[in-house]
């Protein structure tokens, strides 16, 4: 019970740490895709037509309200530049504070006997790999949106 209670209470600090740090990064650490945020065009394809992403992508939490975030990412509120940009930064954003999250489960081995190193590994997997693929998919599809914006004649 104390091994459960250790571990549900490490990864709920831990998480909630690594997001309250991620909004605190400023826009211009997540201003540009780079060699972690740049998205493969074979990545889209996959998560369309391998992970069915656009059945399940809406199921998933927006955290960032939890840790303070005012800005909404479950769904596409405006198609104005300002906005599509702030929302490529917010993914960049997720993604960062999942593949931070994700990365971290070796602490976890500090204590944990080998089958629950196993366990621990599994819950870092599923709990962040999932949002980070919605994060990347979310960011080529917005993108896409406002490469259209700026190429509308005015």
């Amino acid at each position: 019970m104390t091994l459960i209670l250790l571990n549900t209470l490490g990864w709920l600090v831990l998480q909630l740490s690594i997001a309250a740090v991620a909004i605190r990064l400023g826009p211009a650490h997540l201003e540009n895709d780079n060699w972690l945020f740049h998205v493969h065009p074979f990545e889209i394809a996959f998560y369309k037509r391998r992970l069915h992403i656009r059945r399940w992508k809406g199921l998933l939490p927006d955290g960032g309200p939890w840790v303070g975030s005012n800005f909404r990412k479950e769904s596409l509120q405006r198609s104005d530049a300002a906005y599509l940009r702030q929302l490529l930064i917010e993914t960049r954003r997720g993604e960062a504070a999942h593949w931070l999250m994700l990365a971290s489960f070796p602490l976890f081995f500090l204590w944990n006997p080998p089958w629950a190193r196993i366990v621990m590994s599994l819950y870092a997997i599923l709990a962040n790999l999932p949002c980070i693929i919605v994060q990347r998919y979310n960011r080529k599809v917005v993108g896409r949106i406002k490469l259209r914006r700026a190429a509308e004649p005015r």
